[in-house]
């Protein structure tokens, strides 16, 4: 990229800070735009969940890999549970969703615990492993919570074939008034569920796989202990891309760690950071790192800044970084600060091959959370940094309780914040929808067909407060 009429500005810019100008563009169509990234990771796009406790569970790694993105796995949970989650992740379907199933004899009760974790709020009631019957939220509006599903569910069950073709499985659910129908095998088995806006995703997005077929999923060390034992585990369980995760990357331990980690000649991408120097990008490179995380202080959860005065904004950042790493033939990921499409774009143009969401994911149905409520009705998950004291918490459980209480002292990040959940867009989906979207007319306006060929053409100009506030849209008349 380059900044419009070659001015080079004299202090450092956030996200908020500059603009794009669109340039004579051949590109016809958003559709043709290929977003795939080149990093080695697998991803069709541009998009990683943060490896947060709030944001990345199996849930979300299953959906966001089916539409072309990767998800980390947070550092702090048992090898034991990561392996499983690999493992499960890898056996989902690469077109049809995971389904929740219940028993006819279950209670509204039972589903009502359960269809807040989809984001299209449906069952589907099983017997002997076929389906009988499917349940939504409004079948249970105003239902006395301890009757039998079978007593409520709907008996006329859309079945699609497992293997039809989504644009097929679209127009069945469309001239059939049905927003879902279950999927099954050649034996009437339940194989998933599919909704009429999962067959359309199915064919505008291409799922993230691995060189089997099976969708990829992330997995995040830290620096203490013996990191080489914990990922030579990660890596038999079958991670994708290893993530070597500290607040400060730039330091010996993460150097010793990285080494530590290409000591076991890792056939995946190795991520390492955070940083926000060429001089953090140029010695975790040299210590092994394939990709540099980018970003300290800017993400939702994060209180760095406030408390240390420690970091830098953003898209100057991500800028020096990715130049520092296209030298080396390495790639930067653009961690943290993104809260609207538009910021996602100004990161790829900036350099990175992929951006990292964390707490804008965290409010919605496929974060691992469970849904709460305010009084006034409004939706939320809850969401923490994972600096902070919670965080701290958790991932020092099996330590003596002076030296838990010890590091609980010292903790930057916020424990608790609620992530309310759109109305307009609940799910993780469409949230991917939305910044997908932007993303793709963005590479149209720069004249780009490709992520390389953004971050080659994009030309930026800085703004004041006031230019940004002018770009923003009024919901109501002045």
């Amino acid at each position: 990229m380059r900044f419009l009429n070659d001015q080079q500005p004299s202090y450092d810019l956030t996200y908020d800070d500059v603009f794009m100008v669109p340039s004579r563009s051949a590109v016809g169509s958003r559709q043709g735009v290929d977003l795939s990234a080149s990093d080695g990771t697998g991803t069709t796009i541009p998009l990683v969940v943060a490896n947060m406790t709030a944001v990345a569970g199996r849930r979300m790694a299953e959906t966001v890999a089916r539409r072309g993105g990767l998800v980390v796995i947070p550092q702090d949970i048992p090898i034991e549970v990561v392996a499983e989650v690999i493992a499960w992740v890898k056996r989902r379907h690469l077109v049809l969703d995971t389904p929740i199933t219940l028993a006819p004899g279950q209670t509204v009760a039972d589903a009502l615990a359960l269809l807040p974790k989809r984001a299209h709020g449906a069952g589907v009631v099983v017997r002997d492993g076929r389906p009988v019957g499917v349940v939504t939220e409004s079948d249970l509006t105003g239902v006395d919570r301890f009757t039998q599903l079978s007593e409520v569910m709907s008996r006329e069950v859309l079945a699609l074939d497992a293997g039809i073709d989504p644009r097929e499985a679209f127009n069945r659910l469309d001239s059939a008034h049905r927003k879902l129908a279950p999927a099954v095998d050649a034996d009437g088995r339940l194989v998933g569920i599919l909704t009429r806006k999962g067959a359309l995703r199915a064919t505008l997005y291409r799922p993230a796989v691995d060189e089997g077929g099976a969708l990829r999923v992330a997995t995040a060390i830290g620096i203490n202990g013996d990191v080489a034992a914990r990922a030579r585990e990660l890596l038999e369980a079958g991670a994708d891309t290893l993530v070597v995760d500290t607040a400060h990357g730039h330091q010996e331990g993460m150097i010793e760690a990285l080494r530590a980690v290409r000591r076991l000649r890792p056939r995946v991408p190795v991520v390492a950071g955070n940083v926000v120097s060429a001089a953090g990008v140029r010695d975790l490179v040299e210590a092994g790192a394939d990709i540099v995380k980018v970003g300290v202080g800017p993400g939702a959860m994060c209180t760095t800044r406030m408390m240390t005065g420690v970091g830098r904004p953003q898209f100057s950042a991500v800028l020096e970084c990715a130049a520092a790493a296209r030298a080396l033939g390495r790639h930067v990921w653009a961690d943290g600060g993104v809260r609207h499409p538009r910021d996602v774009a100004m990161a790829l143009a900036a350099g990175a091959s992929n951006v990292m969401v964390g707490s804008w994911f965290a409010g919605t149905h496929e974060s691992p959370g469970d849904i709460q409520q305010t009084p006034d009705g409004r939706y939320y998950k809850e969401s923490f940094g994972m600096a902070s004291s919670r965080a701290v918490r958790n991932r020092t459980s099996e330590e003596s309780a002076y030296d838990r209480a010890r590091k609980a002292v010292f903790e930057e990040g916020i424990s608790t914040s609620r992530m309310f959940i759109d109305p307009a867009r609940p799910g993780v989906e469409d949230v991917i929808d939305s910044i997908v979207a932007g993303v793709r007319s963005a590479c149209t306006y720069a004249g780009a067909g490709s992520l390389t060929e953004f971050a080659e053409q994009a030309v930026i100009g800085v703004q004041s407060a006031a230019g940004y506030a002018e770009g923003k849209p009024l919901h109501v008349s002045w």
